[in-house]
């Protein structure tokens, strides 16, 4: 199957409400293009001298997600252009997408990362980490981010079960910060989980935004 008929077979499934990103890491830009031409406007990149790359040679109209682990010296080279930060997993990275954002005239929208796998080497705010985050309210003070939700990828595991059990404790989290310490922040809206082996248990646990990579792009290889 090509790109675009990948990316109408996803689509058929998706509720109105969830956004479909396009994990685009590796594809050269060509490729991208032919999403593009099948109507996808929102591509998730893990790596920030990737996406700089690719933010030049593709049509202004995209929206760029950072979804891999950012390291805060590399804030400064998207924050003029990234549509919204997946993984912010500190109040050190947050406040440096605050200022970097501020130079750029710019607010950027952020997503906690919350580390809900088995694996170690997965990054995130603990549950313990991240409920002291927003009953403390450290970015209560930085103009230039807002906080729209939360992120979480799930273990790597053939097991269906412990995928959903780990959405669903970040969904029931999710929920308890929006009606509890983010109750008054409208922005506050999205829950970005699920990729290309688990998206469907993802979306049918509350998930708002899918990162789907292999799904769309299998046939480019």
């Amino acid at each position: 199957m090509t790109v675009a008929e990948n990316l109408h077979a996803i689509r058929q499934k998706l509720p109105d409400k969830v956004k479909l990103v396009a994990v685009s890491k590796t594809y050269p830009a060509n490729v991208l293009m032919e999403a593009y031409h099948a109507g996808q406007r929102i591509f998730g990149e893990n790596r920030v001298q990737e996406m700089v790359e690719k933010y030049a040679q593709m049509p202004a109209d995209v929206q760029w997600h950072l979804i891999g682990h950012l390291q805060k010296n590399k804030v400064k080279y998207i924050a003029p252009f990234v549509s919204m930060i997946h993984a912010i997993d500190s109040t050190e990275l947050l406040q440096v997408v605050n200022r970097e954002a501020a130079k750029a005239q710019r607010t950027i929208p952020c997503l906690i990362q919350i580390h809900i796998a088995q694996e170690e080497s997965k990054f995130g705010f603990s549950y313990p980490e991240a409920k002291e985050f927003f009953l403390n309210k450290p970015f209560s003070s930085l103009e230039n981010i807002r906080i729209a939700g939360l992120m979480g990828m799930a273990s790597l595991t053939d097991n269906p079960d412990q995928v959903r059990q780990e959405f669903k404790k970040l969904a029931s989290f999710f929920n308890e910060v929006k009606s509890g310490p983010m109750h008054t922040e409208t922005g506050f809206t999205e829950l970005s989980m699920g990729m290309s082996s688990d998206y469907p248990i993802a979306i049918d646990q509350g998930a708002t935004i899918i990162r789907v990579g292999s799904a769309i792009f299998k046939s480019s290889r």
